[in-house]
């Protein structure tokens, strides 16, 4: 067992205050730098946050909610904010300046302490929204819009608030609640204490009501997502009240429910809508959510073409050639990372084709690229470890937010460390004692992203920095407030991470690692199949999904078709941006074929644009290869470039191991 290791502490200068917003009991173990709520933890704390289906945003003391509505075009998807009801104690109806605080949160909700007296438990995928009222007081329940009406049961404990706008909202209260109108719209309640239960009203057929009704007395205030054997995640909440629990579901956990679990009950009539597609009633105290199993493998999935191994081998020897001949010039954390990788790339080619002898000259790159950013030795970057947050950042990250794209502030983890991870899993692979001597540092750099929040390094690392237990996938975009909250644009990139990782439990013969590495990878992989990879005829996408064959970047609340760095139409960014790195496991990801062709012929004619970068073609032409073949190959011999994390010997080694009969083993 490797032993614990942190990289030396640095005292950033760009990273914001935790304690502004979180609880003091909290900020003696890590924080979440790329969760669903990070909104309330930035700045004022003030911009919206997605809690399917709900959108809700907390200011001055008070917090709204919203049922969004969706905006279709041909180049995004997106939804605003608009308070539909606003929830505050009376003292703070007037807009006094108070801060919320974050007194918990786990993997599927965050609690909000609204001083004096509110708590809201938000917990993802309720279709009602929970607070408690600690003490007896009088609340404010305001809207922007105006009340139509309120109608109340005889017992006091519900209120049917039809708005302006057509809504009609249901409010639930454990004992009565005395509402009177103090304008068209504000209410304002007799003293009261207990729980209050808010729930928009989707459709006005009569079963919905009757379920929002029958289910309105249990709720959840906590959940936890474990992965209980490799490939299957488990969600359990902690709940209170009386009854069972009524969640909703998003696409992809409707997909992976567990056949085998009988306690779950799904209400296929029961249906909110959302940006990621139909939610779905479910009524169950725990959730098993099973996906595919995927393998981590060094090399390809089909093996080589016998008769091809000869250009491979030529296209070997010139670009292990130029590893001497071109040194890595950058010192920027992603770009390295792409280098070194690309490298390690080259030596499973090597061995796949039984080349050999180039292997002793790809590990003396790797050394010698590698270590100096594992011993602190690297000039101008290098890793270090934030006690404010708790996490890995880098020296550029460190001086300046932007630098390193923004890793000093918790962007792209994954991205920046599963490359490294890649390259650390095959040097240790070939020369297992330097992988024995860096062990420590590796495992500390898989655990700044991937800790499972029962290892060792639980103290000095948040759990699972960048996937999302509840999405299924990861995000990005760290310690930076957006009003569409949280983002994320490769897919590819952060399979890479996750599958890196598996290879090194493979390098290190380490089981349990390989099958967390895989069991993300597969869950990653499903997500981006589901909501990035736009196939033609799709219900989800509308008029976004006419023009538009894979996501640009995809935000909690938006679904944009530009990149950060390129415009909707440079489609074969967009393509290779999803597609990148290519490795064995790419030939799952795309496993769709038809969609692959759907997506080449999207892709081609950005390519007759001037000035069309020649690795970007290479990706391209990598999915062509998936079906056509010869005409691939054809073209990837043209090319003169190539991505700074791919090579020629990397696509030749793409193609050539497609479907094929005879095999080079």
């Amino acid at each position: 067992m490797p032993s614990l290791f942190l990289f030396p502490e640095i005292q950033s200068q760009v990273l914001p205050d935790p304690a502004q917003f979180f609880s003091p009991h909290l900020l003696s173990s890590p924080l979440p730098t790329n969760s669903f709520f990070q909104n309330f933890a930035l700045n004022n704390g003030d911009q919206p946050v997605y809690v399917q289906p709900y959108l809700v945003k907390s200011s001055n003391g008070s917090l709204s909610v919203c049922f969004p509505l969706f905006l279709y075009t041909l180049s995004l998807i997106s939804q605003t904010f608009s308070p539909d009801l606003i929830v505050s104690t009376i003292t703070n109806s007037s807009g006094t300046s108070l801060k919320h605080v974050i007194t918990s949160y786990d993997d599927l909700s965050v609690t909000l302490r609204l001083p004096p007296d509110l708590t809201f438990y938000l917990v993802r995928g309720s279709p009602y929204l929970t607070v408690t009222v600690d003490n007896p007081t009088r609340l404010s329940i305001s809207t922007i819009r105006s009340f139509l009406s309120v109608a109340t049961n005889p017992s006091f404990t519900k209120h049917t608030i039809i708005l302006s706008n057509n809504q009609t909202w249901l409010l639930y209260s454990s004992s009565p609640l005395y509402l009177l109108s103090s304008s068209e719209s504000l209410l304002i309640s007799k003293q009261y204490s207990g729980v209050i239960r808010l729930a928009v009203l989707p459709s006005p057929e009569p079963v919905y009501q009757t379920v929002l009704d029958r289910y309105s007395s249990r709720y959840p205030i906590s959940g936890t997502a474990k992965l209980t054997r490799p490939f299957c995640l488990q969600y359990e909440w902690k709940k209170k009240g009386s009854g069972e629990l009524l969640l909703l579901a998003h696409p992809l956990h409707v997909q992976l429910l567990s056949d085998s679990d009988h306690d779950v009950k799904i209400l296929d009539e029961f249906k909110f809508d959302s940006i990621d597609g139909a939610l779905v009633g479910v009524v169950a105290e725990k959730w098993s959510l099973e996906t595919d199993p995927i393998s981590a493998t060094w090399h390809s999935l089909r093996g080589i073409d016998k008769k091809s191994c000869s250009k491979i081998i030529e296209a070997l020897s010139k670009d292990v050639e130029s590893l001497n001949s071109n040194p890595i010039a950058t010192n920027a954390s992603y770009f390295y990372g792409k280098a070194i990788a690309r490298a390690a790339r080259l030596a499973l080619i090597a061995e796949e084709v039984r080349f050999q002898k180039v292997i002793p000259i790809i590990r003396k790159f790797l050394i010698k690229s590698i270590t100096p950013w594992l011993d602190g030795s690297f000039k101008g970057n290098g890793f270090f470890y934030d006690p404010k947050w708790g996490g890995i950042v880098t020296l550029q990250g460190s001086l300046d937010s932007q630098g390193d794209f923004g890793f000093g502030i918790y962007n792209d983890h994954h991205y920046h460390l599963g490359y490294f991870l890649y390259a650390i899993a095959v040097l240790g692979k070939i020369d297992p004692a330097w992988g024995r001597k860096y062990n420590p540092q590796a495992y500390s750099m898989m655990e700044d992203f991937m800790n499972s929040g029962r290892g060792r390094y639980s103290s000095s690392y948040t759990k699972l920095r960048s996937f999302d237990n509840w999405m299924l996938h990861s995000w990005a975009s760290g310690l930076t407030e957006f009003t569409d909250g949280r983002n994320q644009e490769s897919t590819s990139e952060a399979l890479n991470g996750y599958y890196s990782a598996a290879l090194m439990g493979l390098s290190y013969g380490d089981n349990e690692l390989v099958e967390l590495g895989s069991s993300l990878a597969a869950f990653e992989m499903r997500a981006a199949q589901q909501w990035w990879h736009v196939k033609e005829g799709s219900p989800l996408y509308k008029e976004f999904g006419r023009d538009n064959r894979v996501m640009g970047v995809l935000w909690s609340t938006k679904r944009d078709g530009a990149l950060w760095f390129a415009p909707p139409e440079w489609k074969e960014c967009r393509l290779g941006i999803q597609v990148l790195p290519i490795l064995p496991i790419t030939e799952v990801l795309f496993s769709d074929i038809e969609y692959a062709k759907e997506l080449v012929n999207w892709a081609l004619p950005a390519l007759k644009r001037e000035g069309v970068g020649e690795g970007w073609k290479g990706f391209v032409y990598a999915l062509q290869a998936l079906y056509d073949k010869n005409l691939a190959l054809k073209k990837i011999n043209k090319l003169d470039e190539f991505d700074d994390g791919n090579s020629l010997s990397n696509l030749l080694w793409w193609v050539h191991s497609r479907g094929i009969d005879e095999k080079f083993f």
